[in-house]
């Protein structure tokens, strides 16, 4: 899923009043707790260094298909929240907490994680 597709989805899904630059801040918040709690304890360089106004639209989010419904749910909280739908919050942050730890769990599946050196003395 690239940044625009997540943002088209979620305008057409729930109309908002919220800005293109704000749901790109959103994402980008996303995959940098991505990158920091799951892809950076385990081997392999990845580079993410946030998403803003000058990323291309069409840049693909880092979760891959079928986790990157995650980043639906992500934005649709993101919107109950500051709008004040607490109800609605709790319903849709729930559904990305289970889509985020469904990939977690995925990646640490299929990812080997660092190791640390060990000296002995």
């Amino acid at each position: 899923m690239t940044i625009i597709e997540a943002i088209n989805k979620i305008d057409s899904l729930k109309p908002n009043t919220y800005t293109q630059n704000e749901k790109i801040k959103w994402l980008s918040a996303l995959d940098a707790l991505i990158k920091k709690e799951i892809l950076d304890t385990h081997e392999g360089d990845i580079t993410f260094d946030g998403y803003t106004d000058y990323t291309p639209i069409d840049t693909v989010l880092i979760a891959k298909e079928p986790y990157d419904e995650m980043y639906i749910y992500w934005l649709e909280s993101k919107i109950d929240y500051y709008n004040a739908e607490y109800a609605h919050y709790n319903n849709s942050v729930a559904a990305f907490g289970n889509m985020y730890s469904e990939f977690s769990r995925y990646y640490n599946r299929t990812h080997k994680p660092k190791t640390k050196k060990i000296k002995y003395f």
